[in-house]
């Protein structure tokens, strides 16, 4: 029998083990400040000292980080900063005291100054390779691609206006900036300003604090206190800042859901779907890189889009980029139609030939000087090419691509009769254009390129089969061109 006292013991030792894998490595040292942090939030926030105490900021140092294979670092400085706090593990003083001078939301906090909210520039710090990408790429720039296009902000305003009777008639107003940030610009990304302070009331008493608009917001191309674009916790949410979180399609369906851009949907639908649902439990989600046939044995959004891949052998099929369009060579989100990847992720920059900031005019004619050429187009897609050819053979990859473009030229040409309907609607009167969203025959225009073409194109793209068919697919497209046909015949009249 064991004796009582030794049984104790080992649950101490037990109790002790269980700790220091759930709250990370305790021996590494923590910074006065950040320890100040914590002997607080443990108490008024707990989730969030629990969230970080979970995450590789806890459990590792920038030396640390500096003594590992450069495709195995998770940080992109070259050298180690000298400020420091190089040999203390990265916690909340660390990335809430970056670059106070630039953040309008940096207060006097109990003798610290902190900034609210970390912002991609305050990350910069550590990951400058990995900000500047992100900050370059359309979701970087995803507040401005919609507020600053005048087509996408008549989309927004007809989509979130508020509709009203005003004598019998509906009257649409824009929105509120709050209805709009839980609208489009939720995942687009607010533009969070500062006004004044205000006071909250906590377990502390009254504490004075930045009073910040549009906030909380987590879009990917959010407008930051500092002036930075982009919100890194969008995928790395906070204070885990899980890699593994970001891996999995869970984190990219917060937004990439149908009817406009279904991609999570089909996902969950297709054949590497279904692996990843059935066996997801027995991958390594966290290892970097990130090796096909061993750490996963099929592609998520991150395989395809964005990590650093390898194969069993360590050799680099794929580089990670936080450029999500980097190996994208065709555009098949269209506003109107589908085209080449635009060379910069500023979209709101393109002028068409029609003088109108779309990709494309109305009868197809794409804005060159703004999109890829064919050459760039073959680069993006070898890329592409590249990771699924990692598990698919040849023929099988080159008949999904020759599959890709094809389905893409014909939903366009559905898209084109629709955009020809709505022209000859315009000409008639039977619509005016000077809002091209707000009337009957043109919200089954929208449709027809927003919803329907969009789901055609995703769903050939990753192999969704009822997408492209019945689930707002080719049946949808045909149906609705009937819709706004019939609906000029009536009243042409």
């Amino acid at each position: 029998m064991i004796p009582k006292i030794n049984i104790i013991c080992l649950l101490l030792l037990y109790s002790s083990f269980i700790y220091s894998q759930g709250t990370g490595n305790t021996e590494l040292p923590i910074s006065d400040e950040t320890q100040t942090c914590i002997d607080c939030h443990e108490t008024v926030t707990p989730g969030i000292v629990a969230d970080w105490r979970l995450s590789r900021h806890s459990k590792t140092t920038i030396r640390d980080a500096f003594s590992k294979d450069s495709h195995q670092r998770r940080i992109s400085i070259s050298n180690i900063p000298g400020e420091g706090y190089a040999d203390y593990v990265i916690g909340c003083y660390e990335c809430h005291n970056q670059n106070t001078a630039d953040h309008s939301d940096s207060f006097d906090h109990f003798d610290f100054k902190i900034n609210v909210v970390v912002s991609p520039n305050d990350c910069r710090t550590c990951h400058p390779v990995e900000v500047e990408e992100y900050q370059d790429s359309k979701k970087g720039y995803a507040n401005y691609n919609l507020s600053k296009n005048s087509v996408y902000h008549a989309l927004v305003n007809s989509v979130t206006g508020l509709t009203e009777l005003d004598n019998s008639k509906l009257v649409t107003s824009p929105a509120s900036d709050l209805a709009k940030g839980e609208t489009c610009f939720a995942c687009h990304g607010t533009e969070v300003k500062v006004e004044g302070t205000k006071i909250v009331t906590s377990d502390l008493g009254d504490i004075e604090v930045p009073n910040l608009l549009n906030w909380p917001n987590q879009g990917v191309g959010r407008i930051n206190p500092d002036g930075s674009r982009g919100a890194c916790t969008a995928c790395h949410p906070r204070h885990s800042f899980s890699i593994e979180i970001a891996r999995k399609p869970y984190t990219c369906g917060q937004c990439h859901l149908e009817p406009d851009v279904p991609a999570y949907n089909i996902f969950k639908e297709s054949k590497h779907g279904n692996i990843f649902e059935s066996i997801k439990d027995d991958w390594n989600w966290d290892e970097v890189p990130w090796q096909t046939g061993k750490d996963f044995t099929a592609p998520t959004c991150a395989v395809c889009h964005n990590s650093l891949l390898a194969n069993p052998q360590g050799e680099i099929i794929a580089e990670r980029s936080h450029d999500f369009g980097n190996r994208l060579w065709l555009r098949i989100f269209g506003l109107i139609y589908s085209h080449p990847q635009p060379k910069s992720g500023d979209t709101y920059k393109i002028t068409n030939a029609e003088n109108l900031p779309l990709p494309l005019t109305f009868d197809g004619r794409p804005a060159e000087n703004f999109l890829q050429s064919r050459s760039e187009q073959e680069v993006n897609k070898n890329k592409m090419k590249n990771v699924c050819l990692s598990c698919h053979n040849t023929g099988w990859t080159e008949s999904q691509f020759e599959k890709i473009e094809k389905t893409a030229v014909e939903a366009d040409k559905m898209v084109l009769t629709s955009t020809l309907l709505m022209v000859k609607a315009w000409d008639k009167k039977i619509a005016d254009s000077s809002n091209p969203f707000d009337e009957y025959p043109e919200k089954l225009w929208m449709r027809q390129w927003l919803f329907y073409a969009n789901s055609v194109r995703y769903a050939t793209a990753m192999m969704g089969p009822d997408y492209a068919a019945f689930k707002n697919g080719w049946w949808n497209l045909a149906e609705n061109l009937t819709k706004i046909q019939d609906f000029i015949d009536s009243h042409s009249k």
